[in-house]
């Protein structure tokens, strides 16, 4: 019972979203984040260490004000989730298709400017980090069992495909990252619910 009073939430929250549930591929570097694989063959991701890696990246996220943080999303499931995230946070998101140089050339016209960068999916989002790369801006992503986690500084293991998932997640991490920034009291005092980060 311990161990349930130190994750963020109650496990069955986590549990309800399908957070855990993985995809019946694995790769070697997501190995070590998986519990279990299903009778159907899915893999099944460590509750705990999800809980743990959101601890990790808010904590990480906090030391950044708003307007340095860039969350992007090429995948339409994470589209609501990354818009509410920034409305919520003061953050900035980019959704859709993502432009070359949007990182990297200040002449470009959408340029923007960020000192870290938050991807859902390391794969779709594959320029995003890229660019993050050259910019030497540190990446945090969201990776499924499937994902390969090479160029990530810090990997968030979870259902990055679901919408009740991904609203799950962005809604933890900006409660907690409210709170670590003081503009929340404390991570109660958040006034949106997860529904409102998860499409309907």
């Amino acid at each position: 019972m311990a161990e349930e009073e130190k994750l963020l939430i109650p496990r069955d929250v986590y549990l309800k979203s399908g957070i855990h549930i993985g995809t019946k591929f694995k790769t070697k570097h997501m190995d070590k984040f998986i519990y279990k694989s299903r009778v159907d063959g899915l893999s099944v991701l460590n509750i705990q260490q999800i809980d743990e890696r959101i601890k990790i990246a808010a904590n990480f996220l906090a030391q950044y004000a708003p307007e340095d943080i860039l969350v992007v999303s090429r995948r339409e499931n994470g589209w609501k989730p990354v818009r509410i995230f920034a409305e919520v946070t003061g953050v900035k998101a980019y959704s859709g298709r993502y432009p070359p140089g949007l990182l990297t050339n200040p002449n470009q016209e959408n340029f923007i400017e960020a000192k870290i960068l938050v991807v859902t999916d390391a794969w779709p989002d594959r320029n995003a980090v890229g660019d993050a790369i050259k910019a030497g801006i540190p990446v945090i992503a969201l990776c499924d069992t499937n994902n390969q986690a090479n160029n990530i500084d810090l990997v968030i293991p979870c259902n990055n495909k679901g919408k009740k998932s991904l609203g799950l997640l962005f809604w933890i991490i900006a409660r907690e990252y409210l709170t670590l920034r003081g503009l929340i009291k404390k991570p109660e005092d958040l006034k949106q619910k997860p529904e409102d980060f998860s499409e309907e």
